[in-house]
């Protein structure tokens, strides 16, 4: 199979936008809940309903209005993935406006090019930090005249200067907008450059959330719970948020990821939305408390039977009775404390961002969380396709959802159409043109279509390395199974142009206590000593002896080198969606790369 399309499941009003799907939950279920705020000590969740919410909402906007935000007018939002966040982001949409977000790790110069490159006339922040960011670059953003910020008061002034607004105005601003409007522009994470503003319609959020809601009633239904953890500033969570509000799925909201762990057994999720970092660093974190526990080798005998387990539910025959009593033993021992972790109610996840991996799918699937593998774009609204609970093929991320179409270059590359595609890059008609030919959009990504319409993804155009010897390398294949390693935190292959495929390796700070103390090292080992010490050297290479069994003699890392410091969102070379910006890590690091070939 080389192209399909899927007809979209249902209809919407041309008229209409996503203001529309908040209010027929509220009319529909008006004392459902719809969100639940967690206590400043980070212990109870308190529901609040589609109607309460509804009408902080209203009251929100009508401040937005009475500040002088006109519809059509972009207005900024930067803070942690809050109750805030969707807050204001609800109030804009009720007030015309379009909303820009901003990802709260970006630096000042990111900030100034995304207020000044979208004309944003008004700012939300969150903290103190982003306001002294602001001031910096202040100047260069014409068009700002309105700052807001949520530790100052200033949500309370606004509903209080909401006041003189009537409803008939308030409905005037909502509606101005129709499906073909602007509801958002998302600029790119920028892992090749300066981020480009993907303008979305209303009509992409609308259409999605309401044929996800008909496509996955088993995960996606009233009153089911997710506690949502991914930027806000990032699409796939942005999605998310309007489908829990057209669903009445209640939303919990988690702002920092090393508190997760607490969070999901507090509020206790029905389902998740992550990336594949989070799936590894779910096992990874168990399997190192088994190490340190001296139960280690039962983990992994554990994980073994799972993974096997889980194959043979694609068989015809399905487990052996042997391989079920194996199973039921280990559910008792190891699963079910791994599920009472996750706050016991999990029982489905949706990943996308990058491949999870063909073992972490048997292992999840196998102790009672099924990952559904999906894919997007910034540029396609988030998820194209997606697996469904009935119909999963572990390794692949399912089959377009209803309303999208597919087809695969000569050349491999994934071309997406439909609804939820972008209307262009903003202030970008040459980027535009070339991203969307014949009303295809170009996705960069390779993969390969199965004759029932699975998709596999195989790597990114323009990350494919091509050897002195003539080799086309995709790095992902070599790349993600390395970083499900425990001890390694980021996986860069290099190679273009070079005898040789290598790799540079960064460790995992958070787990290499663990595991230093459950190797004979001293817990309080830094990076950079880890990065020369034997006993973390043999570990990582044989880490790229498990990798190189899976691929071609060339393809095969003939050499790395462990990296006295880490990737990270901080430090410049991961992307708040936690891609690996290659560019600026090969630039940082060509001295290393430059010893390896020397």
């Amino acid at each position: 199979m080389q192209a399909y399309d899927l007809p979209s499941l249902i209809e919407s009003s041309d008229d209409s936008n996503i203001t529309d799907l908040l209010l027929e939950r509220a009319a529909k279920t008006p004392n459902l809940p719809l969100y639940a705020l967690q206590s400043s000590d980070g212990g109870e969740w308190v529901d609040l309903s589609a109607a309460d919410f509804l009408t902080q909402v209203k009251e929100l906007a009508k401040g937005f209005i009475a500040a002088g935000i006109l519809p059509g007018q972009r207005v900024a939002i930067m803070g942690h993935t809050s109750f805030e966040w969707t807050l204001v982001d609800f109030a804009l949409w009720f007030a015309g406006a379009v909303s820009v977000p901003i990802y709260e790790t970006s630096s000042a110069s990111q900030m100034a090019w995304i207020l000044s490159d979208s004309e944003v006339v008004g700012i939300f922040l969150e903290s103190q930090e982003m306001l002294d960011k602001l001031n910096e670059v202040r100047s260069q953003s014409a068009y700002l005249r309105e700052v807001w910020c949520q530790f100052d008061g200033s949500l309370d002034r606004l509903r209080s200067l909401g006041e003189r607004i009537d409803d008939a105005t308030l409905e005037a601003h909502r509606s101005k907008a129709s499906l073909d409007d602007i509801a958002t522009i998302i600029y790119t994470s920028g892992t090749t450059g300066q981020p480009k503003g993907c303008e979305l319609a209303h009509r992409g959020f609308v259409d999605l959330s309401k044929n996800a809601k008909l496509e996955l009633p088993e995960v996606i239904a009233d009153g089911q719970t997710t506690l949502l953890f991914l930027p806000l500033a990032h699409v796939f969570a942005r999605f998310v948020e309007v489908l829990a509000a057209h669903a009445g799925v209640k939303v919990g909201h988690q702002p920092d990821i090393r508190n997760l762990a607490s969070a999901m057994q507090t509020f206790k999720p029905n389902f998740l939305l992550a990336v594949p970092r989070v799936f590894e660093k779910v096992y990874n974190l168990a399997e190192q408390k088994a190490e340190a526990g001296g139960k280690g080798d039962l983990f992994r005998k554990a994980a073994a039977v799972a993974v096997d387990y889980s194959k043979a539910l694609d068989t015809e025959r399905g487990p052996s009775l042997s391989l079920r009593l194996k199973f039921w033993l280990f559910d008792r021992l190891v699963f079910s404390k791994i599920r009472a972790n996750m706050g016991g109610a999990v029982r489905y996840a949706v990943s996308g961002g990058a491949p999870l991996g063909v073992r972490l799918g048997h292992f999840f699937r196998a102790i009672g969380l099924i990952v559904l593998e999906g894919y997007g774009l910034t540029e396609t609204t988030a998820p194209a396709m997606v697996a469904r609970p009935s119909s999963i093929r572990i390794g692949k991320v399912g089959r377009l959802l209803p309303g999208c179409g597919i087809k695969i270059a000569d050349d491999g590359e994934i071309l997406l159409r439909g609804s939820n595609v972008l209307k262009a890059y903003h202030n970008n008609p040459a980027a535009t043109a070339e991203a969307i030919v014949d009303g295809w959009f170009r996705t960069g990504d390779i993969g390969a279509l199965d004759d029932d319409g699975f998709l596999t993804i195989t790597g990114r155009k323009k990350e494919l390395i091509i050897t002195a010897g003539g080799k086309n390398v995709a790095p992902a294949p070599m790349e993600d199974p390395l970083r499900a390693d425990p001890l390694i935190g980021q996986a860069v292959v290099v190679g273009d142009n070079k005898p040789f495929v290598a790799c540079l390796i960064s460790l995992d700070s958070e787990m290499l206590p663990i595991w230093a103390g459950t190797h004979g090292l001293s817990k309080q080992i830094t990076i950079a000593e880890a990065a020369t010490h034997p006993v973390v050297i043999a570990e990582v290479q044989a880490a790229v002896d498990r990798v190189n069994k899976t691929v071609s003699k060339a393809e095969a890392i003939k050499k790395f080198v462990i990296l006295d410091t880490e990737l990270t969102q901080e430090s410049g070379h991961v992307t708040p969606s936690l891609k690996v910006k290659r560019k600026a890590v090969t630039e940082d690091f060509a001295a290393k790369i430059a010893e390896l070939y020397s």
